[in-house]
């Protein structure tokens, strides 16, 4: 249900069509919540029916035409008494600590092609979350450039400070994912040399 909210979020910003919607959803929201295309376009459909968003057609060259989509008064109220509802935690389901959980079942080789995998890909989380810090910093992201434009002078600061903290808590989750895996690294050396020592 979080995706019609990240949609609202971004239209509540200013229209956009759903291809831009996209682009910017994959560019600002999509670092904290992944939805393929496949999701965005039936999602922005179900809201449309529901009044939370209106869509118009707008000329797109001579001949085409674009769907423009814009928030409600209603969009605008599920947003914010979403924003104001106690957050549903659901249960986590990790399949990298599942496995993880379970390693003796497998070589130590194999062991360590999981865990250098699992670094890889959270270094590469990492430096794209460092990467979106320094373009807060830089007020450059374009998303968010749209939010400052609509933005109050007296709430420019509010709004980059919680920006910056969002991506402060997805910097200090890779650095944690990234540290538990070369924990699990050094375990398999430990492990593997008892093994040989018997």
């Amino acid at each position: 249900m979080s995706l019609r909210y990240a949609l609202l979020a971004l239209l509540r910003v200013g229209p956009l069509s759903g291809y831009d919607l996209q682009k910017q959803f994959s560019l600002s929201v999509g670092h904290v919540w992944h939805a393929p295309d496949s999701q965005i376009y039936p999602e922005l459909r179900k809201m449309e029916r529901e009044g939370l968003i209106e869509g118009e057609e707008q000329p797109r060259g001579e001949r085409g035409t674009r769907r423009v989509y814009h928030v409600t008064d209603a969009g605008d109220d599920a947003f914010l008494g979403w924003m104001r509802t106690p957050m549903d935690y659901s249960r986590v389901r990790d399949p990298a600590h599942l496995r993880a959980a379970y390693l003796e079942n497998t070589t130590p080789d194999a062991g360590r092609d999981f865990l250098r995998a699992h670094v890889e890909q959270w270094q590469s989380e990492l430096d794209q979350w460092l990467t979106e810090l320094r373009r807060i910093e830089a007020a450059d992201n374009p998303m968010l450039v749209r939010r400052l434009a609509i933005t109050s002078d007296s709430d420019r600061k509010k709004t980059i400070a919680w920006k910056r903290f969002a991506y402060e808590g997805l910097v200090d989750r890779a650095r944690n994912e990234i540290a538990w895996a070369t924990r699990g690294l050094e375990l398999l050396d430990v492990l593997e040399r008892e093994t040989a020592g018997r």
